[in-house]
């Protein structure tokens, strides 16, 4: 059955490296970063298992972003497969026949983006090749209602008056004149 999913077989993997040998570089890599995975609790889960197998500290829960929970917020009532998600912001998936780690990453990736309000469209991503790498749509967000201006106190606008009065004298000292009270009729 894991063979139908992975594509990986106990022959293929049998000299393949185990965990064991690069659980430290493992915990290195992920740092403090937040870990972004599609359904955490199952990645987190296997990640901390094989953790606890070779005496390791366990990640902490609170340090998973959850994408499958971000889209079930966000597309209540829709599917939050990888697949599912990819298809909703036109990622393309021709690559993808079977569940494997590095391309869903890379997948997953382009889905976390999308999640969190997407890409700028011609900020020069695409590849060498000046092929794109996704086909996205970015919605139009709408501004920010713009702030109401503070009213300045009265000292202060008898203060900003003085200053302006010391910056004319200056200028008539000077031969000029400021540019704002010239006289406009």
């Amino acid at each position: 059955q894991a063979f139908e999913v992975h594509g990986l077989s106990d022959q293929f993997l049998s000299n393949k490296p185990l965990f064991a040998d690069h659980a430290d570089e493992v915990v290195a890599f992920f740092g403090d970063a937040p870990l972004v995975a599609h359904n955490a609790p199952f990645d987190i889960g296997f990640l901390n298992a094989e953790l606890q197998r070779v005496n390791k500290p366990l990640l902490d829960m609170t340090r998973a972003v959850d994408t499958a929970a971000m889209a079930r917020k966000k597309f209540p009532g829709s599917p939050v497969s990888l697949d599912a998600l990819c298809r909703r912001f036109q990622i393309d998936l021709a690559a993808r026949d079977k569940h494997g780690a590095l391309l869903d990453s890379e997948l997953l990736a382009k889905v976390y983006l999308e999640l969190c309000g997407g890409r700028e469209p011609g900020l020069g991503l695409s590849s060498a090749d000046g092929a794109s790498l996704g086909n996205t749509m970015v919605a139009k967000q709408p501004h920010p209602a713009r702030p109401n201006p503070f009213l300045p106190h009265a000292d202060d606008i008898a203060r900003h008056q003085v200053m302006l009065d010391d910056m004319q004298k200056t200028c008539a000292q000077n031969e000029t004149t400021l540019l704002w009270r010239q006289d406009r009729t």
